[in-house]
């Protein structure tokens, strides 16, 4: 069969199932039908999870903000203990305490509260927390969605959280203490994935551009010893990577370079080059333009590696076209690639070979690995 038959075959597979689908008279048999049933009730939770998960999100939220994980975590607590804790009436923190049991962050112990199998796992991945307390500035940003894709993304409360994105050359420490940080607590969990992912002790030096506070460096440091380790970021970023990196017992072994990845050159002698969480962060224009500023900073027969939530990861599409999507357009730069869009990019730029890396939770963390062919001359 033809390529344009199958597509044409699927068009209208797709128009006779949106059709029945849409039937309320299709919906009523579904819901009644003890073989339907299941799967009436399935989608029709899935189809209201979407209506509501801007509730749901605030209900985490509220549970961050008070502190109630970590309050349970120490202990089962009764409802008005835990309102007093949290400055709450008895009927407010019930109704949050019932709220936050729906989603598996708290559970009814007797006639007290429990840590939830969710609130668990959220305890454990500062990063997510963090990720939550910083929320309010994208939900501000898609109060209107439509005014937002419409102005093409930025110039709102995430952009001037993210004040590099717009104002890259902009070096003032109190301007990028707050992405530092969430940076930071949220790195731990990636760079344990790309560490099992990834041998580095085969490399003798190792840059990170883009490495912020030296989280990543610092876990790379960490496990692998006989590597010399860089950080390039801009100068008042790369002030917080040198104090992280001497208190973790690494200043030794770490240079930090000061400057704009996308106005300044890179430096050169490390045969290993990483990205961690950076490219998606940019638009096509400046990305293609990193990688050939990487490129030409590796030597013959150099590495790069690429790690960050990509678009078209299966099982977890929701996460890098929507979430990351609408993040990065409200952010004001970037758009989440997939692994296929990455290797066109990395062609261009000059690479010889590049593969992608399995990764434990590919919903968080992707790996790429691209290699500047050992006879190039030099750039």
């Amino acid at each position: 069969m033809s390529k344009d038959y199958l597509h044409r075959m699927r068009g209208t597979w797709i128009g006779w199932r949106n059709a029945i689908l849409s039937s309320p008279r299709f919906q009523d048999f579904a819901a009644r039908c003890w073989l339907t049933r299941p799967v009436a009730r399935a989608r029709a939770r899935g189809l209201f999870d979407l209506v509501a998960g801007f509730v749901y999100a605030q209900t985490l939220a509220a549970c961050v903000e008070l502190g109630l994980l970590d309050l349970l975590a120490e202990g089962p607590l009764e409802t008005g203990v835990i309102a007093r804790h949290c400055d709450l009436s008895p009927d407010s923190a019930l109704r949050l305490l019932r709220a936050a049991a729906s989603l598996g962050l708290v559970e009814p112990f007797g006639a007290a509260w429990v840590l939830g199998s969710n609130g668990a796992a959220l305890r454990g991945n500062g990063g997510i927390a963090e990720m939550v307390a910083h929320h309010h500035l994208l939900y501000a940003d898609l109060a209107d969605p439509v005014a937002l894709l419409r102005r093409g993304g930025g110039g709102g409360a995430l952009a001037g959280f993210w004040r590099y994105a717009e104002h890259p050359g902009d070096g003032d420490t109190a301007a990028v203490d707050a992405y530092s940080r969430l940076m930071a607590a949220s790195q731990p969990l990636v760079a344990a994935q790309i560490l099992r992912s990834y041998r580095f002790a085969q490399h003798r030096r190792m840059l990170d551009v883009g490495g912020g506070e030296g989280r990543f460096v610092e876990s790379v440091g960490n496990h692998v010893s006989g590597i010399d380790l860089a950080v390039f970021d801009l100068p008042a970023v790369g002030a917080r990577a040198q104090a992280r990196l001497a208190a973790a017992g690494l200043g030794a072994r770490t240079t930090v370079h000061g400057g704009n990845f996308l106005l300044d050159p890179l430096p050169a002698g490390h045969d290993l080059i990483t990205l961690v969480r950076v490219l998606h962060d940019h638009d096509d224009a400046p990305a293609l333009a990193l990688l050939r500023a990487i490129h030409a900073a590796l030597p013959p027969g150099g590495t790069l590696l690429i790690a960050e939530p990509m678009a078209g990861t299966r099982g977890a599409e929701p996460a890098g076209d929507a979430y990351f999507g609408l993040y990065l357009l409200a952010m004001g730069l970037g758009r989440p690639r997939t692994p296929r869009e990455i290797h066109a990019m990395l062609r261009t730029a000059g690479f010889a070979t590049m593969r992608t890396l399995a990764t434990a939770m590919p919903l968080t963390c992707r790996v790429i690995i691209a290699r500047r062919q050992s006879g190039d001359i030099k750039d």
